[in-house]
């Protein structure tokens, strides 16, 4: 039964389809229109999750590249890498964190002002799973776990979107939706650097090419140029043989090249077809949840439901993030010269994309261009430096061969962590 539970929650599809249901039944729609509102919610969701596998394949050919070309060894962040690590220990707790957390979710939202309900199903799971290693490493057991990790899932649930919903308005320009995605103080911290530095009317959308380059403004075709650009500097880094070898099955390493490129861009592509056709069905369907369980809530949903408003501004921030990484890479070596035998916080391509990506359009609705390049940097360096203090708290999990990755999982397990040494 556990399990069941957790193949339900943990499926984004699957549970904002049943959100829609919900609401739609709640708005008292013909039997008709609730099969149809629901089947075109998860339909959306599968594109969107279809879209994000295709962009994690290319960038996974993209990070091997990287580290053979550039012989750097370390730690590459990746949450669904360290869950499914941790899950083989944990996931009894994991599950009842989860359930319970959402219970709290929906009772903060209904009783505070914190009117949001968090439906990123992947990263509740994710969050549940961390907060479940952290508190049995620190001592916590049985049903006091359980109370401690659903009050602490159910309250983050609700404050992160909380906090993210100032520049949310900016991005939308309106308040229907929420922003429901574990790297929000990222994506809070860019938007605040680029109200610093700068213009958020001189935005990434304006970017003015000149007439012989007009063709960039299609925002598929400036992806699938600037990716190829980078994946030809990496292949040609890592050499012909690697590549042809290891990666292609043979092919020829510029041929492979150009058709990871294009291929990242559309699954760039299908994620915002993706997003659009969620948006279209879960607004509406929230609003009877809404109505009669929690007046006023807004749906909290993932993190590519902003790049529909910023198309240019996602790129911008996935490039700018990235070299972030890089940089706060290199700061790291630099600083095991002194200290050695600290952890080397690899670039991990697929967070960067993801939370570089939002920290641009996050940057860009405050400070435009200037704003989305320098907020997604700072960005990149924090989710570089992060999971260096996050490890120590995992236990066992620590020392594994990657961490968890967004920036909320290491200020949430950092001050956790730290909390429980308190007690001990």
């Amino acid at each position: 039964m556990l399990q069941f539970i957790l193949d339900i929650l943990s499926v984004p599809a699957i549970l904002v389809g049943l959100i829609s249901m919900i609401g739609l039944i709640a708005l008292k729609k013909s039997g008709a229109d609730i099969i149809k509102g629901t089947v075109k919610t998860i339909l959306g969701f599968l594109i969107l999750g279809g879209g994000a596998g295709i962009v994690v394949d290319a960038l996974s050919s993209f990070g091997a590249m990287f580290q053979e070309g550039f012989n750097i060894n370390g730690v590459v962040p990746h949450n669904e890498a360290i869950v499914a690590m941790a899950l083989k220990t944990y996931g009894t707790q994991t599950a009842l964190i989860m359930a319970f957390g959402m219970v709290v979710n929906i009772l903060i939202a209904r009783f505070t002002s914190l009117k949001y309900i968090f439906l990123t199903g992947h990263h509740t799971l994710y969050m549940a799973c961390m907060i479940a290693s952290i508190l049995v490493v620190g001592g916590v057991e049985g049903v006091l776990l359980v109370i401690i990790g659903s009050l602490l899932l159910g309250f983050i649930m609700a404050f992160f979107p909380a906090i993210a919903q100032p520049t949310m308005r900016k991005i939308t320009g309106g308040d229907d939706v929420a922003f429901g995605h574990f790297s929000t103080v990222g994506y809070v911290l860019s938007a605040w650097i680029g109200s610093l530095v700068g213009n958020k009317e001189k935005t990434t959308e304006d970017i003015n090419f000149p007439q012989g380059l007009s063709f960039l403004r299609d925002s598929s075709l400036a992806v699938s140029l600037v990716m190829l650009v980078l994946y030809l500097i990496v292949a040609f880094a890592s050499g012909p043989a690697y590549v042809e070898k290891e990666l292609s099955g043979g092919q020829h390493f510029i041929v492979f090249s150009i058709l990871q490129a294009i291929t990242f861009a559309g699954g760039v592509y299908i994620i915002l077809a993706g997003v659009r056709l969620v948006l279209a069905e879960i607004i509406p369907a929230f609003s009877g949840i809404a109505t009669t369980l929690v007046p006023d809530a807004k749906p909290a949903i993932d993190c590519p439901v902003v790049y529909p408003y910023a198309p240019n501004a996602v790129l911008i921030g996935f490039l700018s993030s990235f070299v972030g990484g890089v940089v706060g890479m290199l700061v790291l070596l630099m600083i095991d010269r002194s200290i050695p035998g600290l952890p080397i916080i690899l670039p991990g391509v697929v967070p960067h994309f993801f939370c570089g990506a939002t920290a641009g359009v996050f940057g860009n609705a405050t400070g435009g261009l200037k704003g989305a390049i320098s907020g997604a940097f700072v960005q990149g360096l924090l989710i570089t430096f992060l999971p260096v203090l996050l490890m120590p708290v995992l236990g066992d999990l620590g020392f594994a061969n990657t961490t968890f990755s967004d920036a909320d999982f290491g200020v949430v397990g950092i001050l956790l962590g730290n909390v429980l040494q308190l007690f001990r």
